[in-house]
């Protein structure tokens, strides 16, 4: 079997304090080697480059195709699939080879991703996010009417569940429907014009049912989760992650360390909330409102956790034209107090962790898939990305970037080409 040698990079693993020059062996969509002096049938020269395990956005929306929803609800039912696909391509472009879909992928666009139908990032689905009744979720509105732009279809039941029985039968129905990951919304939320963020939603016997089904399964739960009561509540059921946090207390983070809890902070979606409203989208006054209240808090609150030790995942909460700009909660996350090198753990083995993928991605070592995303110049210059990404390996094939190997051309040099479609 074929041996690509990347030669000369510094590397990355994913879980170290430093970075080293090694060279990384790829063979049959594998890593199989890393270290000095190695050899391959295929010589790649990255001197001068770092290559980084392929990057992971632990929350993004791939259906979510605009945040204006009169133009969200005058498109055709199966035109956010096809939008859906400039998404992944484009998240691919800037280096993230896998992402956690939290509502709204379904199988198909899974299926359809990993059998090569369609380009794009590894997806792990949530397929929908569940939601009380009026809770973050519902699309009622005042009208009577319903705003849910992508509404339920054979493989994507309805969001809305009440009461412990319900919780179980849904859960189970979203497991048949294929979810890897069981989403709840434990909170009100911002893009939802009815409910107040810092409500919880949900009682604790309901979350912990949803728990109890998700592990019977194999599978774990996240949740959407604001304001504290949702969060406390979230933790104390045994919901893997907390998505957002806005309004993290001293208490909550104490439960989050108990418990081991993840935090998934999305620090840049409100700015785009409030931009794209600035820009003329039709929405509802009420979500800008909350954008601009939630976001005074949201980010002395991450400082915050990140300083008591808190687990902490990278995910951007993508949606529409945010879709590319990903990588922006890097540079954020940087900002907001955490290390450099525990932002590129975040955004690589942290969240392959969280994913309870760490035996399959999120790292340079012998036996991972060979997801590679190869980085000119510092590789700690978070405003650089994505245009310093020079190169995107996934499974071993280069899908970004350089000159695909061929037995006629042995020595090849991804440099100078960034975010090129082969």
């Amino acid at each position: 079997m074929s041996r690509t040698v990347i030669s000369g990079a510094r590397v990355f693993d994913g879980e170290s304090d430093d970075i080293q020059v090694a060279d990384v062996v790829l063979s049959g969509g594998r890593i199989v080697d890393v270290g000095l002096d190695l050899d391959g049938d295929v010589r790649v020269d990255a001197s001068g480059l770092t290559v980084l395990p392929g990057l992971i956005d632990a929350h993004v929306h791939l259906m979510l195709t605009s945040l204006d929803m009169m133009k969200m609800l005058n498109r055709p039912f199966s035109y956010n699939f096809f939008v859906a696909l400039q998404h992944l391509r484009v998240t691919l472009d800037c280096g993230i080879t896998t992402v956690r879909d939290a509502s709204g992928a379904d199988r198909g666009i899974q299926s359809a991703q990993a059998d090569g139908v369609i380009e794009g990032p590894r997806i792990q689905i949530s397929v929908i996010a569940l939601s009380q009744t009026g809770g973050h979720g519902d699309r009622w509105v005042p009208s009577g009417n319903f705003l849910d732009v992508v509404p339920p279809y054979p493989g994507r039941p309805s969001a809305i569940v009440d009461g412990p029985d319900e919780m179980r039968r849904k859960v189970r129905e979203l497991v048949r429907a294929g979810a890897n990951v069981i989403k709840v919304n434990t909170s009100g939320g911002v893009f939802s014009p009815t409910d107040n963020p810092s409500h919880g939603h949900f009682r604790d016997i309901e979350l912990e049912v949803e728990v109890e089904e998700a592990e019977a399964a194999g599978i774990y739960a996240m949740a959407h989760a604001i304001g504290n009561a949702g969060i406390k509540s979230a933790v104390r059921a045994g919901i893997r992650s907390i998505e957002h946090g806005n309004e993290l207390d001293d208490e909550a983070i104490e439960m989050m360390l108990a418990k081991g809890t993840w935090l998934v902070p999305t620090l840049g979606v409100l700015d785009f909330i409030i931009a794209t409203a600035e820009q003329g989208a039709s929405l509802p006054e009420a979500i800008l409102t909350k954008a601009y209240h939630a976001r005074e808090a949201k980010r002395d609150t991450f400082r915050k956790a990140a300083e008591a030790g808190v687990r902490i995942a990278m995910g951007s909460d993508s949606a529409a034209e945010a879709h590319g700009n990903n990588l922006i909660e890097l540079r954020l996350m940087h900002e907001q107090g955490l290390a450099p090198i525990d932002c590129l753990r975040a955004a690589t083995s942290s969240a392959a962790k969280l994913m309870r993928l760490e035996d399959e991605i999120g790292r340079v070592a012998p036996g991972m898939h060979a997801d590679l995303t190869l980085i000119e110049g510092d590789p700690f210059d978070f405003a650089a990305y994505p245009s310093n990404v020079t190169a995107v390996y996934q499974g071993g094939r280069l899908v970004r970037g350089g000159q695909p190997a061929s037995k006629n051309s042995p020595e090849i040099s991804p440099k100078g080409v960034a975010n090129a479609t082969l």
